[in-house]
């Protein structure tokens, strides 16, 4: 009896579990459909907030964005420093008229020719004394007047068909000597007017080529100082009567020279 009993309160029970089985159901679902609700309405919530912000998020964005861009235009990407002084160290032109030493024996002392200066003159007068040039050309031991500085670079070569030398064994010379030559310039130069005006001094390089036959042709400034002043000096120096030409083994050779004729105004 007491087996049987026991069987049938096992069985009673397993019949209210059964019965109370949906209930739990229900609650689960519901609590879980609570859950997702609130969560629903977290980021709901969050969203309105978010698009609350994003307008100022967005001003202050373009503000920072064009404050970077304004800082970067007006930055100085460079150091400020003294100013440095290019001309300490600068090589000048004449300097480059020097003749290198060569092993050649020295000629004997020759007697040097004072040379003029030019002076201020009226635009159509001609210049009758002083033009202060430097000319070095090498001559013969019986010539009285100081040698023209050649540019020069390498020792005299073998004869070649129009090539040009700049060291030759006899040196082209003025026809006449250096007296006539600076006659010549004395009276045919003239002072242009517009250099005369701006106060214009100084050198005038000008490089030719003394041909075969005395003619002097190539010519070119080197190193003007303009104002009318290079083309004066060109033009006086075209119209020069030939020279006697250089020689190299005893026949004449093309040979290139530069001058430099100074232009100075008569200071009172």
């Amino acid at each position: 009896m007491g087996l049987h009993r026991d069987y049938f309160d096992r069985q009673a029970d397993f019949r209210i579990l059964h019965k109370k089985e949906p209930k739990q159901k229900l609650v689960r679902l519901y609590d879980q459909a609570k859950i997702f609700n609130d969560l629903f309405e977290i980021k709901q919530a969050k969203k309105k907030q978010y698009e609350s912000l994003r307008g100022l998020l967005f001003n202050i964005g373009l503000f920072l964005s064009l404050t970077i861009v304004t800082l970067i235009i007006n930055w100085k990407f460079y150091d400020t420093g003294k100013l440095v002084d290019l001309t300490a160290n600068a090589i000048y032109e004449d300097e480059l008229f020097e003749v290198p030493p060569t092993e050649q024996t020295p000629p004997e002392p020759i007697k040097v020719l004072k040379q003029p200066n030019i002076i201020e003159v009226p635009d159509e007068e001609t210049i009758k004394e002083e033009i202060k040039i430097d000319l070095d050309i090498s001559i013969d031991e019986d010539t009285e007047f100081e040698a023209i500085d050649i540019i020069a670079s390498e020792e005299p070569m073998e004869e070649v068909a129009d090539e040009v030398f700049t060291i030759v064994e006899n040196q082209p010379v003025p026809n006449g000597g250096l007296a006539s030559f600076y006659s010549y310039i004395n009276n045919n130069i003239k002072y242009p007017a517009a250099a005369r005006r701006s106060n214009v001094q100084g050198k005038v390089f000008v490089q030719f080529v003394v041909n075969k036959d005395g003619r002097l042709t190539d010519l070119e400034v080197i190193k003007g100082i303009g104002m009318g002043c290079d083309e004066e000096a060109l033009r006086v120096i075209a119209n020069a009567d030939p020279w006697i030409p250089g020689k190299q083994r005893g026949k004449p050779v093309r040979v290139k020279m530069v001058i430099p004729i100074q232009f100075v105004l008569n200071q009172q």
